[in-house]
């Protein structure tokens, strides 16, 4: 399915590129990035710049927009905007446990290994050079600003102009850094959400002692876990994410012959909660998004043991954790137990190239305009500044009115914000 197609006055056109796997092997294999053009309907013919759009994760696809809102309404008052699928997830030869089933751990790692943000520029630059386009404008968001960062450390001279929100990495240091800061950021996001609902805490250790004392299933029939149910934590770092959690643990348990147990649709929401089975690349290459020269080894998982709250145990509190990856998700999870061998290798890696250019940062003139937010769960705020300080030219809207998925709760407000502040440059 290749149609052009009209919804809402806009105007939707797709792209196909067939693009090396390894940029530094031409004669290689090739695999498939698709982008989806999107303009006004009666700008189809005009000379409008472009804006290439970067997804958060790493391993989700660009959004599949339904109309004309949000920071896309916002965008289109000025550009003509590519929502990229990066290398790997949408329609850009996706990564599942399917595709890679053929494979041993070995290819897999391998494979695997071209999918970090470096290959996602290096995929962006080739369509940008396919589709004769001088120079474009870039808005990242989470790990699309990542992938930002090492674009105007690579190929600045290709941009215009870079938008980031939620999304300013350290430029320098080990993983165990982030995870630190992020672990403390945790906490706070638990203290806040059991402050504001008390009885969730209850509730949260009854289903943690009853998934300890019960071979509980999922609907994939998979074994379901405290750890896992920890997990869902993730969701406070999110605008809204504490009161949706509130309502689902409200409503966890049923009644079945006298016996409390787990309801169908709880346990179903936790199974859809699982994004890393069906989008593995945001399991398996998470900790590498901060690898440059040095392996993960498990950073997440090394650094919870320094924060035993986290450790649930019949008696304690219960906590969640956040947007971490661990070790035993690829022997727990149904659809990433075929790839426990390549994490175990890609998690060992130390031959990650560099991602980032401090120099060329330093002494950066593209405009970059940033929203940060401060208490983003997701991306620490203070790293976040370390890195802007260093970099010139850049402007930071720093804000504690969003949390990190302000672009998709508030994108026209936020957008038009950081456009402003471009304009000023």
């Amino acid at each position: 399915m290749q149609d052009a197609f009209k919804c809402d006055g806009l105007l939707f056109k797709p792209h196909y590129f067939s693009v090396p796997l390894d940029y530094n092997n031409a004669d290689g294999s090739n695999i498939d990035v698709f982008a989806r053009e999107v303009t006004h309907q009666n700008n189809d013919n005009s000379n409008l710049p472009w804006l290439v759009y970067l997804q958060g994760g790493p391993g989700f696809p660009s959004p599949r927009p339904t109309g004309n809102a949000g920071w896309l309404k916002q965008a289109l008052t000025k550009y003509r905007v590519l929502l990229l699928d990066q290398r790997g997830t949408g329609k850009s030869t996706p990564i599942t446990h399917q595709t890679l089933a053929m494979k041993t751990p070995e290819q897999q790692a391998e494979y695997l290994s071209h999918f970090r943000a470096d290959n996602i520029v290096r995929d962006a630059e080739f369509i940008r050079e396919a589709l004769g386009i001088k120079q474009w404008s870039i808005l990242g968001q989470s790990f699309g600003g990542f992938c930002s960062l090492h674009y105007l450390s690579f190929y600045p001279q290709s941009l215009t102009r870079a938008y980031l929100t939620g999304g300013i990495p350290p430029i320098t240091g080990h993983a165990d850094e982030v995870y630190r800061a992020t672990y403390q950021r945790v906490l706070g996001k638990n203290t806040k959400f059991f402050e504001r609902f008390p009885a969730a805490q209850q509730q949260c250790i009854k289903i943690a002692e009853h998934l300890l004392n019960n071979d509980v299933r999922l609907p994939n029939a998979q074994r379901f876990t405290v750890e896992q149910f920890q997990l869902w934590g993730i969701n406070l770092g999110r605008s809204g994410g504490d009161l949706a959690m509130y309502y689902v643990l409200d409503e966890a348990f049923i009644e079945v012959n006298g016996k409390p147990q787990l309801s169908y649709s709880f346990l179903q929401q936790m199974l859809s909660e699982q994004s890393y089975q069906t989008n593995p690349i945001y399991a398996i290459l998470h900790e590498s998004i901060y690898c440059q020269h040095q392996a993960s080894n498990w950073s997440a998982e090394r650094v919870r043991n320094e924060y035993p709250v986290f450790n649930y145990a019949e008696g304690q509190p219960f906590m969640f954790t956040g947007e971490m990856v661990y070790s035993w998700m690829f022997e727990q999870l149904e659809c990433l137990k075929p790839l426990k061998a390549a994490a175990d290798i890609l998690a060992a890696k130390t031959d990650w190239p560099a991602l980032y250019d401090a120099e060329q940062l330093a002494n950066n003139t593209v405009p970059v305009v940033a929203a940060v937010y401060v208490d983003d769960m997701y991306v620490e705020y203070d790293l976040s500044c370390q890195t802007l300080a260093s970099m010139h030219s850049a402007k930071a809207w720093i804000t504690n009115e969003y949390e990190h998925n302000g672009l998709g709760v508030a994108g026209e407000i936020i957008l038009s914000k950081l456009m402003a502040l471009a304009d000023q440059s």
